[in-house]
């Protein structure tokens, strides 16, 4: 995997662009990343359903779930399958749907100055060995363009959008991934 530093597409993996993008704040720099988890329907993994959320094709008769979610607007910029198939949605350099109602440290409009990250899974589900490598890997890869990333940059959905957001759920494990990026086991205020 690699960044074309042009366009701000990853390189080695699948692409699949959303409609649901616009242009960062002129000179804003990325410093957070975000990361999510997603199933569609809840708790169900594998489908093309994530992706027809993100590219505006989910059809709202498909699941009884889908009725209430059909009608958004949203994507993330990079999706983790449970095999580690990751998929871009959105160029780096552009913002991604993803944060909505956000703060982090202050700064509101999360979405302005991060990549959000979607993981295919649920809060109580274990997350998989191979979204684990994938996402530290990935991680890694952004701290080499924005070294502004550090460990307390690396948040989850809740940590930005607390009372609103749950995800990626007591599931996902901060030290594995912390471990994973070298961190060791410091405390964190992210899990």
């Amino acid at each position: 995997m690699k960044l074309n530093l042009e366009t701000g597409w990853l390189e080695g993996i699948s692409h699949c662009p959303s409609p649901h993008y616009d242009e960062r704040p002129t000179g804003m720099d990325i410093d957070l990343i975000v990361i999510h988890g997603i199933s569609l329907p809840p708790g169900e993994f594998g489908g093309p359903f994530i992706e027809q959320l993100f590219t505006q094709t989910l059809a709202s008769d498909a699941h009884p779930y889908f009725a209430t979610i059909a009608q958004l607007r949203v994507s993330a910029h990079v999706l983790i399958r449970r095999t580690g198939e990751i998929t871009q949605y959105v160029s780096l350099f552009q913002r991604a749907w993803h944060a909505g109602v956000s703060c982090f440290a202050g700064r509101t409009r999360c979405n302005d100055f991060s990549v959000g990250i979607e993981l295919e899974g649920s809060d109580e589900v274990p997350y998989t060995d191979e979204q684990y490598q994938q996402l530290a890997k990935l991680i890694n890869l952004l701290q080499q363009v924005w070294p502004n990333i550090n460990r307390n940059s690396i948040v989850g959905h809740c940590d930005i959008a607390p009372g609103r957001k749950t995800d990626p759920g007591p599931a996902f494990d901060w030290e594995r991934l912390h471990e994973l990026m070298k961190f060791g086991s410091l405390p964190s205020s992210t899990g």
